[in-house]
């Protein structure tokens, strides 16, 4: 008995899925999450023309995610990673490598989403800045000993990536006060609202009765208190995943050391030491 075709709309849709995994996974097969192809769907489904492009807004999604969600049912995109687990101590928390807090630890990396911390585990991020990626709902409370690594460091700095939402414009702020007196800075890399325009993302809107906002960071423009005042919001999975690797790299590896001259090296290897400059 023949199969029973299927609508336009459902098969459009799943050659957009097919486009999306293939740009989410470009260059040089990249991981990424369902969530993060959803919202390459979208890019897809609605791109933006060039003559836009400069102008800052956040737009509305063209797909519902249930939709993508059934059309997505029985696929398996090359790069797709499999739905994150509940529950647990958190990604690269303590008991992965027991004497890793012995040492002093420089820089520490605290998503909110749980799913983006194992995109970015997926892709080496941690081996590429050589800084440990936890999420916000396994990794805080930080463990002790965690924190103690980071104040034996001296200077070291944990890195708060989060959507542009009430919740995680306030993460940062529990960081801070889950490091207690530690000498640690903690900085925000976004989303804030004016990233979420500034890269066309596409953004979603609670249901109303909106709830009241709480406390906002002092860095917020009045303009981005009323659009989360508003409801509205813009996901970090919302960001091309190639961006959004280069963008953390960028920032959790710090400033690159100065490219040494030829003759920059010979005058080093010369003040070494006998091991590496023979006096005869």
């Amino acid at each position: 008995m023949p199969e029973p075709s299927r609508p336009v709309g459902r098969l459009l849709l799943e050659q957009a899925i097919t486009v999306a995994g293939r740009r989410a996974a470009a260059p040089g097969g990249l991981r990424f999450t369902e969530r993060q192809l959803y919202y390459e769907t979208c890019r897809v489904l609605r791109p933006t023309p060039a003559p836009l492009r400069r102008l800052a807004r956040t737009t509305a999604p063209p797909l519902r995610l249930s939709r993508f969600t059934e059309a997505l049912r029985g696929r398996e995109p090359a790069g797709l990673l499999p739905a994150a687990p509940t529950g647990g101590a958190g990604i690269g928390g303590p008991g992965r490598e027991p004497d890793l807090h012995d040492y002093g630890l420089q820089r520490l990396l605290v998503c909110q989403d749980r799913s983006i911390a194992r995109m970015l585990l997926a892709n080496h991020v941690h081996l590429e800045a050589a800084c440990p990626v936890l999420d916000a709902e396994g990794g805080l409370p930080l463990d002790p000993r965690l924190v103690a690594a980071l104040e034996r460091a001296g200077d070291a700095t944990v890195h708060v990536l989060h959507d542009a939402s009430p919740s995680g414009i306030a993460l940062p702020g529990r960081v801070r006060k889950a490091l207690g007196a530690a000498p640690v800075h903690v900085v925000s890399l976004g989303l804030v609202p004016r990233h979420a325009e500034a890269m066309r993302l596409v953004s979603g809107r609670v249901p109303r009765p909106v709830p009241p906002l709480g406390p906002l960071p002092p860095g917020l423009r009045p303009r981005e208190a009323e659009w989360l005042a508003a409801g509205r919001f813009a996901e970090v999975a919302a960001v091309p995943p190639a961006r959004l690797l280069r963008a953390v790299l960028r920032i959790a590896r710090g400033p690159r050391p100065p490219r040494h001259s030829v003759r920059g090296e010979l005058r080093e290897l010369r003040a070494s030491g006998f091991m590496t400059w023979p006096d005869a």
